[in-house]
């Protein structure tokens, strides 16, 4: 069934004393008319949303019981989940792979999980505070964010320095900025608390300033230019991250440049004529890397638009392109066709929800949406809200 928009909403105009909020995930205006004419449905998703992340945290990197190498437990530390130790050496050093299993060890170090539940929190919150009004939601979605990023006694550093670390390899590598690629959503999180009595000008300051040090680490250190320079989903998704916190700092020419270098870097590079992934393809959970590299392609894609680059209709000599990537999944996800490259965690169709609403938003297609809400079991208040703009972008056009 699908989750129609009401009518009444499809007509209201943006209202000149509404100023849409400058967002990155999902457009400003829109959210702005929606806040306007909410449907029942996205003010109880994001109300429930609310309260249940007035429970949550605050989370602190001093929360782990290890210190990274550097002595100092304010800077950031996640061990590598697929190593695991060698049985060849006594002391199991140094720690070999195993793609797609995790070492349950990872779990002992809690900045990775306890950074995934900040922006979840901050996010919920968010939306419920730029719904309702309700203060409450901004004091603790503040509350979060001070604790996290700017009180001196549990602030976490502005480094990735000690990320998925492997055991008796390293302290610490590129490919552990990914453990913060969820950082544009904390981005949106702020600037919907625009407004609030809880965000103080102060609070602005300090969190515009540790974005602007965490911007400079991921630009000119060795592990943001080792992910950087990553083929496969680790690029898109540092891509994705660095445009985000760019256009939050305004540094749009910066940002355009990431996002159109991606064409060729990113789409051209990694997608082949018939839409298949074959750096995706070769892990273990293949159909699962799959949908994670074109959901990072389809954020950047929507942030890219922000800095004048169409990263939606590029199409690459060959045919490459966003929605053939797209297409080469969709019938595996429907049950049309059998995946055949292995695949540990079996064929996750729902995954590919928010891809197919980001496309049928971005392609204004129908069919897009119908596959979507096909594969949606349990549709959250971000999805609502997707499915909304996609309803009310095809009403338009």
């Amino acid at each position: 069934m699908r989750f129609a928009v009401l009518a009444c909403l499809l007509a209201v105009p943006v209202f000149a004393q509404q100023a849409p909020p400058r967002t990155l995930a999902i457009d400003g205006a829109f959210l702005a008319k929606m806040k306007a004419h909410p449907t029942p449905a996205i003010l109880d998703a994001v109300r429930s949303g609310g309260e249940r992340a007035l429970t949550a945290g605050p989370f602190s990197v001093m929360d782990k019981k290890d210190t990274p190498p550097s002595g100092d437990k304010h800077d950031y530390m996640s061990l590598a989940p697929y190593w695991w130790p060698n049985p060849a050496t006594k002391d199991g050093l140094p720690y070999i792979r195993h793609d797609g299993e995790i070492n349950p060890e990872r779990y002992k170090v809690p900045d990775d999980a306890n950074f995934n539940r900040l922006q979840n929190a901050v996010h919920a919150l968010a939306l419920g505070y730029y719904f309702t009004g309700q203060e409450e939601y901004a004091a603790r979605a503040v509350l979060l964010l001070r604790t996290w990023f700017l009180d001196s006694a549990t602030r976490m550093n502005p480094n990735l320095n000690y990320a998925q670390a492997v055991l008796g390899v390293n302290t610490g590598r590129g490919t552990g900025l990914i453990d913060d690629r969820g950082i544009p959503r904390i981005l949106d999180g702020i600037t919907l608390l625009d407004g609030s009595k809880s965000l103080t000008q102060q609070d602005i300051d300090g969190l515009r300033a540790w974005f602007s040090q965490y911007f400079d680490w991921l630009k000119n250190s060795a592990n943001g230019h080792d992910e950087s320079d990553a083929q496969n989903n680790h690029g898109s998704w540092y891509d994705q991250q660095i445009t985000g916190i760019a256009l939050f700092l305004g540094e749009r020419d910066f940002a355009h440049r990431i996002a159109e270098t991606a064409e060729t870097k990113r789409i051209a590079y990694q997608i082949q004529p018939d839409g298949s992934e074959p750096l995706e393809l070769a892990r273990t959970k293949s159909f699962s890397y799959s949908v994670f590299n074109l959901d990072a392609l389809e954020r950047l894609a929507v942030e890219a638009r922000l800095a004048d680059v169409d990263l939606w209709s590029y199409q690459a000599k060959n045919g490459a392109s966003i929605r053939a990537a797209l297409d080469y999944l969709l019938p595996y996800a429907e049950g049309e066709k059998q995946w055949t490259h292995q695949a540990l965690n079996g064929v996750d169709s729902n995954s590919l929800t928010e891809p197919l609403l980001l496309a049928a938003l971005n392609y204004r297609s129908a069919d897009y949406l119908q596959d979507a809400e096909k594969l949606e079991k349990n549709p959250d208040p971000e999805i609502l809200l997707l499915q909304a703009q996609v309803e009310d972008a095809l009403h338009a056009h």
